[in-house]
């Protein structure tokens, strides 16, 4: 009898072990099993916030609402007085960061684009100075443009609106002649574009956001990237991990929202993505949150099924609150590529803004003129580095600037 005590006794130990490594002390997520015969479990852990303890649970109960189980400081009744059970380790505390807000990022990272983009302000600026521009130097400064991504239809703007100017790029001094071109390039930036984002409550509801776009253009960690900026400008924030197709993509959305302290919903590896998307935007409703950002898989935009499916998440999604953007990340790396991947991401959902990434290491800025005349959709965030809050509003302005910076 004594021993099947001890062996109650341990195995009590290891339920509770089991349990409290689930939900941990400030895990904010919420895990979806779906299960053909057993319907859809959810586990809603209810973390305590950064500054407060978390309340004493009621005896028999768990946050994680994973059945009746004894709590951790508990002993069994029915355990010999000499058996003592060993208290649980304590999980860490995690570490929640408040993100500075959104205004005014793009100035504070101009430096660090005018590096990556100087060769192209700094070529524009040297075929300009001369003092008197042929044909060839003309032909220099479309190749210029052209060789940033700029596009055939801008280049041929700007050069057209610069050879009218000529007599005055003539008797321009540098300071001059650099503010006369920052003016053109904000021109075909599309200043009168409306970037504003569709992430407020309205009608009750929450902005509902999708980010889509093919692997490797850095999707997971540009939502992540977003919900640091949306809680820094004071929103509250749910998160799905709809991208189940990739093993890393939850756990790597998890800890983003870890981070800042936002709940993240996500499904087992291969579990239909529109349900995380649709349990997401109606935890979203029912929490009463600004915003839940949805990260759907990085498919490739070659494959029809898998669009399909982008169209899919976007109606599941609807039927609980409607999708007030659909923003497409692009890495600026693969120029007018690029434009290719956007055109049909268009055809299976109507993309609302584009979100360019890794505008850091590469000298073809002018992809964001590309994407706007060609596919009239306007970018409305950019990627300037690896760092946690290195994604900006776009500027127009403040961008011309960059891409001329650092050739004075």
């Amino acid at each position: 009898m004594e021993f099947v005590l001890i062996a109650i006794a341990i195995l009590l130990v290891g339920l509770v072990l089991g349990v409290s490594l689930l939900v941990g002390r400030g895990r904010r997520t919420t895990r979806l099993d779906d299960d053909a015969t057993a319907g859809t479990t959810l586990t809603r852990p209810r973390p305590p916030s950064p500054t407060t303890e978390a309340p004493p649970r009621p005896s028999g109960s768990t946050a994680s609402g994973l059945g009746t189980t004894a709590e951790p400081d508990a002993v069994s009744p029915e355990a010999p007085p000499d058996v003592v059970l060993p208290p649980a380790e304590p999980e860490p505390e995690l570490v929640f960061e408040t993100p500075p807000p959104s205004a005014g990022r793009m100035t504070r990272l101009r430096s660090r684009l005018a590096r990556s983009q100087s060769n192209l302000g700094r070529g524009l600026l040297t075929v300009l100075a001369r003092e008197r521009l042929t044909e060839d130097d003309w032909e220099e400064v479309e190749e210029t443009l052209l060789a940033a991504d700029v596009g055939v239809a801008a280049t041929q703007q700007i050069v057209d609106r610069l050879r009218t100017q000529s007599m005055v790029l003539a008797t321009a001094s540098g300071p001059e002649l650099r503010q006369l071109l920052v003016r053109e390039l904000t021109t075909v930036l599309g200043p009168d574009l409306d970037r504003r984002l569709g992430v407020d409550r309205h009608d009750g509801l929450p902005g509902i956001v999708l980010v889509v776009g093919v692997n490797g253009a850095g999707k997971t960690t540009t939502v992540g990237k977003i919900a640091r900026v949306l809680v820094g400008d004071g929103k509250s924030v749910v998160l799905g991990a709809a991208d189940t197709f990739r093993a890393a993509a939850a756990d790597q959305l998890e800890t983003w929202g870890e981070r800042v302290g936002v709940l993240t919903v996500r499904g087992r590896e291969g579990a239909d993505p529109a349900s995380v998307g649709f349990e997401a935007a109606r935890t979203g409703v029912e929490g009463e949150v600004d915003t839940v950002v949805v990260d759907t898989a990085g498919r490739l935009h070659t494959k029809g099924g898998l669009m399909d499916e982008l169209g899919k998440i976007k109606r599941v999604v609807e039927k609980v609150a409607p999708v007030t953007e659909v923003l497409l990340v692009l890495d600026a790396t693969t120029g007018q590529n690029g434009v290719v991947q956007a055109r049909v991401f268009t055809e299976a959902v109507t993309v609302t803004g584009v979100v360019l990434t890794k505008l850091d290491g590469t000298a073809k800025g002018g992809i964001v003129v590309s994407v706007q005349r060609e596919l009239g959709i306007p970018v409305k965030l950019v990627g300037l580095g690896e760092g946690a809050d290195d994604l900006a509003p776009f500027e127009p302005e403040a961008f011309a600037e960059a891409l001329v910076g650092g050739a004075d």
